[in-house]
């Protein structure tokens, strides 16, 4: 089922400095494609070889003339929370229309906001999405589009995940929540500590996506596929957090109640609070789709990825490095 394609193919990433973009960068770059990188801002610290693209992804033409020639776009451009209902739309329309222009393979690392409030525990490509808060309905408009643009011959693939981790570009739930109060011996976690919340290794995401690639031959049409990473409770990743560090840590709950008063005068803190449903329910991404086209599915053990993430956080102490793998240099 492994059906390869070589010759250096070519890959646009959108929002390339983002959380996903910066890992899909990595990744392909590793991996022999040639990797252009579209940020707002110069920047010179992608690695050898990747083609830096300056340009305002609100640009429809400048996405355009950046796409040419491309095998594959992937759209890992992401709004603030407190713009997705200004912005999320226009730029997903914009990546939708690069992909057209240069006849590519439109990949989206999707997430499980389609599901809605009442979000089920297993979460299958068929499960009934539900539209009944904001960011909800703006994905499933977002992925109806893509599935509208096939009739236009433009082929797409999401990829939904969990809550990313690992990589040292901040703004997960990972590191400005649950890590943050680490130096302090604490641990902070947002939900019901024995309901199970599904997680996103970023480097193991982004290896996936390389491999899809590679067999973007396969997905004419509107395809989507479920990506399961790392599903466990919040007893588990305090557990694994401690064996990680090698020391016992205070358990901490998100103060909501705060948040709620606070939401009043702060947009982020209310979009926050908006998501919070997600630390309630149990769920899970069931990957068997993702099996059907790989035969094996990049996977870190917990350990090892949250020694990494937490490296890169610079919350590793020094005499644990080896111990994880890591490098003491």
């Amino acid at each position: 089922m492994n059906q390869l394609i070589s010759s250096s193919p070519t890959v646009l990433v959108l929002g390339a400095k983002g959380r996903f973009g910066t890992a899909a960068v990595n990744a392909f770059a590793a991996a022999g494609w040639q990797v252009r990188a579209q940020s707002r801002r110069a920047d010179a610290s992608y690695p050898a070889g990747v083609t830096a693209i300056t340009a305002d992804a609100m640009d429809s033409a400048a996405l355009c003339a950046a796409a040419e020639g491309a095998d594959v776009v992937i759209n890992g451009l992401s709004p603030l929370y407190t713009e997705w209902e200004e912005l999320a739309r226009d730029l997903a329309d914009h990546a939708l229309k690069a992909a057209k222009s240069s006849d590519a393979l439109l990949m989206l690392p999707g997430n499980v906001y389609n599901y809605g409030r009442q979000i089920p525990s297993e979460l299958d490509v068929d499960t009934p999405q539900v539209g009944d808060h904001a960011k909800a309905r703006i994905r499933i408009e977002i992925e109806q589009q893509m599935r509208d643009a096939a009739d236009d011959g433009v082929s797409s693939l999401v990829v939904r995940a969990g809550d990313f981790f690992g990589g040292k570009v901040g703004g997960s739930w990972f590191d400005l929540v649950i890590a943050k109060s680490l130096k302090d011996e604490k641990l902070v976690y947002p939900g019901a500590p024995d309901v199970p919340h599904s997680w996103s290794y970023l480097p193991d995401l982004a290896q996936t996506f390389v491999h899809l690639a590679e067999q973007r031959a396969l997905f004419v049409g509107a395809h989507t596929v479920h990506f399961d990473g790392h599903t466990l409770t919040g007893e588990q990743l305090h557990a694994e957090v401690e064996a990680v560090l090698g020391r016992p840590l205070k358990r901490a709950t998100m103060p909501w109640g705060l948040v709620r008063l606070a939401a009043w005068f702060s947009p982020m803190l209310a979009a926050t609070l908006d998501m919070r449903y997600l630390w309630q329910r149990a769920h899970r991404l069931n990957d068997s789709s993702l099996r059907q086209h790989l035969n094996s599915v990049p996977h870190t053990s917990l350990a090892q990825a949250l020694a990494v993430s937490l490296n890169d956080l610079g919350l590793l102490p020094t005499r644990n490095k080896g111990a994880s793998g890591l490098s003491n240099a």
